[in-house]
């Protein structure tokens, strides 16, 4: 992977850093909320400047109390400063320079990294005329911003450029294997990304709702494998979010599906198979992605000879749809069969974008039909003239019939499993178009 420089946004809370994030992003990837705490985990996005790529890091505001969560979070907000090239301290100059912004400044200076002051919402002159009160805090000069309206960012980024490391490249292509953790809240996403990772890189709290942004984090699998992981908010069904911050989390894990390889869908132990676990599964399914089944916290369940078979048969009759995808018990806590999953997902990300040819699809179609003859309707017989691959990721083939009525859901099931069986789909949708030939 060629590295890129990282820039993390920090600060107290409520002073703009998701807004100021958003807008060098180009997109809503962070929360924004008028109140304190909203932004927990760091969140990762990638920006370009001038022809310069960059990695950029959101944080949850820097606290001084005890406040909950508030510990957990300074921790992170640690943890991105410690991995940034350049750290960007944002103010707020509508209220002034602070007790908490001279504490921040005073432990940023001792990281001995560049460091950019900015100082936001200061959307009129009179605004900008107080912002030399922050030059108090030994950080040089600040940068007047407004996230709200976009002025003075542009400025920023060149500040932000020019303070780039010069031994890294600035130019990044991201081919790495992309997955996800998917599932009603509480269901242990944090702790498998953290048990995945080796490192306490996401927040784990046993409070439902604790992960509300989708955090990629990279790594090296065991075979080599760049891989990245995307630990993805807890999805509740829409008439269950209650507050905007939530809706905003069930958008964002729906983004991070789509930009997945690979979905693992986690399932309690414990508490079984609920309704909202097929509703979560059913966007992964739709979205055409990789899937596989994590079953967590398999340590905790209460087990007899029967308990595996049980609950195997259990997944199999709620997720009929998800027939393909393998299931994986493990837990998070013990590491339980963790190994087993990167090549696992290796697996299923080469079987999603493999490509088959056609002359052996059609010795395929010839040999199902011949084993069992196409369906007939008011004395018409389906007939397939030939099939053929049209695409990857989930791989989707198209089929030229006499009519398209004729074939039946049936056999078109009857055919993806021939498929399946010839040619290793495990662990992915397939698409099949019935088309008409003209």
């Amino acid at each position: 992977m060629v590295e890129i420089p990282v820039v993390a946004l920090v600060g107290r809370p409520n002073v703009g850093k998701s807004t100021i994030f958003n807008r060098l992003v180009g997109d809503r990837v962070s929360i924004v909320e008028d109140f304190p705490g909203v932004t927990r985990d760091r969140v990762y996005a990638t920006g370009k400047w001038l022809g310069n790529d960059y990695r950029l890091i959101d944080t949850g505001g820097i606290e001084l109390d005890d406040q909950p969560l508030m510990k957990q979070i300074r921790y992170q907000a640690e943890i991105a400063i410690d991995e940034a090239d350049v750290i960007v301290m944002l103010a707020n100059g509508q209220e002034g320079l602070t007790r908490e912004d001279e504490v921040i400044a005073s432990m940023l200076l001792k990281t001995d990294k560049p460091i950019i002051l900015a100082v936001n919402k200061t959307d009129n002159p009179e605004q900008r005329m107080d912002i030399f009160d922050f030059y108090a805090l030994g950080l040089g000069e600040p940068h007047p911003v407004s996230g709200a309206h976009g002025t003075g960012l542009g400025d920023l980024l060149d500040q932000i450029v020019a303070s780039f490391p010069k031994d890294l490249a600035t130019h990044y292509e991201d081919t790495s294997i992309k997955f996800s953790f998917i599932g009603r809240p509480n269901v242990g996403k944090s702790s498998l990304v953290n048990a995945v990772l080796k490192e306490e890189r996401v927040i784990v709290s046993n409070i439902e709702g604790t992960t509300r942004e989708a955090v990629d984090s990279k790594f090296i699998s065991e075979t080599g494998k760049e891989m990245t992981v995307i630990d993805t908010a807890g999805i509740r069904k829409k008439g269950k979010v209650y507050e905007n911050t939530e809706k905003y989390s069930v958008m964002r894990s729906l983004a991070a599906i789509d930009r997945s390889d690979v979905v693992c869908i986690v399932l309690d132990a414990e508490t079984g198979i609920r309704d909202q676990d097929k509703h979560v599964a059913g966007y992964a399914y739709e979205a055409g992605k990789g899937i596989i089944i994590v079953v967590n916290k398999w340590d905790a369940l209460k087990k007899d000879n029967d308990s595996f078979k049980d609950f195997t048969d259990k997944v199999r009759s709620e997720f009929r749809y998800l027939n393909f995808a393998p299931i994986l018990f493990v837990s998070a806590k013990t590491g339980q069969r963790l190994d087993q999953l990167s090549p696992l997902i290796e697996q299923i990300y080469e079987n999603r974008n493999r490509r088959v040819q056609s002359s052996l699809l059609n010795d395929v179609v010839m040999d199902a039909v011949a084993t069992n003859p196409t369906p007939t309707d008011k004395g018409r017989r389906l007939k397939i003239y030939y099939m053929t691959q049209v695409a990857v990721g989930p791989p989707t083939f198209v089929v030229f019939v006499n009519d398209a009525e004729l074939m039946h859901f049936s056999y078109k099931r009857f055919l993806e499993n021939q498929l399946r069986e010839v040619f290793y789909f495990e662990g992915t949708p397939i698409h099949l178009i019935t088309r008409e030939r003209q």
